[in-house]
């Protein structure tokens, strides 16, 4: 049986505008990532709502001051949820949405790293707040994966300095204080404004510069699109707004009209023969 969400007008919509579309530009946000089990960050049962400490440590002022702030965050590290996370519905369908060549580029407010788990392109996915996957220093250039670092936090360590120049390590996320990378943010504006289309999915667009993106590409003429459960801040600026299932609204209008149940003259919906 179809799902009932195929025959959900603002679905159909958007399944419409995606088969007419040329050139569209994704944001995603938290939202997506909650049926993989990582939790968003203000929700009801957000990281920051249940633990106020790690609201604390987001912020590089208070990490680079703090070493407690900085040790509670690398025992939070250990078990954050996105080592054991995998792509959901939602992050495949936007895999399935670029091999259709209809993708200018998938900005991500994420972390997380599904995007690039589910297969999406490294040239496609821009990452504006960074991701968890690595470490940096922030004192020098020194980089690598995450999992190095976590090891010897494993082993007793609980302040991590780096092994080339002595510096504070920390992951490789933009921390709220610290500056975002220009190049990111100039693929994102030209993103937008390269785009007939903006579908902004599982982000309150409540943070800048990027939620920008959006009335950036209303005003090239794209059409707006919003998939959240919850009412963001640009919901009056859109052309369409769906309150439903992220991981379910996707695969469905990603997968074309042609793959959608017919309706009859009582408006009912058949399966397509």
């Amino acid at each position: 049986m179809p799902s009932d969400l195929s025959q959900d007008p603002n679905v159909r919509l958007l399944t419409q505008w995606i088969d007419e579309s040329e050139r569209i530009t994704v944001l995603t946000g938290a939202g997506i990532s909650t049926d993989s089990g990582i939790p968003d960050f203000r929700g009801p049962n957000g990281v920051w709502t249940k633990n106020p400490k790690a609201e604390k440590a987001s912020n590089i002022q208070n990490f680079i001051s703090d070493p407690e702030v900085r040790k509670a965050s690398w025992r939070d590290r250990l078990d954050n949820r996105a080592w054991s996370a995998d792509p959901n519905d939602g992050h495949r369908a936007l895999v399935q949405l670029e091999k259709r060549n209809k993708l200018v580029a998938l900005l991500t407010q994420n972390v997380d790293g599904l995007h690039h788990a589910a297969g999406s392109s490294a040239t496609k996915v821009v990452e504006v707040h960074g991701t968890i996957r690595e470490v940096a220093c922030l004192e020098c250039d020194y980089r690598d994966d995450m999992q190095i670092a976590l090891d010897r936090v494993r082993q007793g360590e609980e302040d991590l300095d780096c092994p080339e120049c002595g510096g504070i390590l920390k992951s490789a996320t933009i921390s709220f204080g610290q500056s975002l990378v220009q190049k990111d943010l100039l693929k994102a504006e030209a993103a937008a404004q390269n785009c007939d289309l903006m579908i902004a999915i599982g982000t309150t667009l409540a943070v800048y510069p990027i939620a920008a993106v959006v009335p950036s590409a209303q005003r090239v003429g794209a059409k707006i699109a919003i998939i959240n459960a919850e009412p963001t801040e640009m919901d009056h600026i859109a052309d369409l707004v769906i309150r439903e299932s992220i991981s379910e609204v996707l695969p469905i209008a990603v997968g074309g009209a042609s793959s959608l149940p017919e309706e009859d003259n009582n408006g009912d919906a058949e399966t397509p023969k």
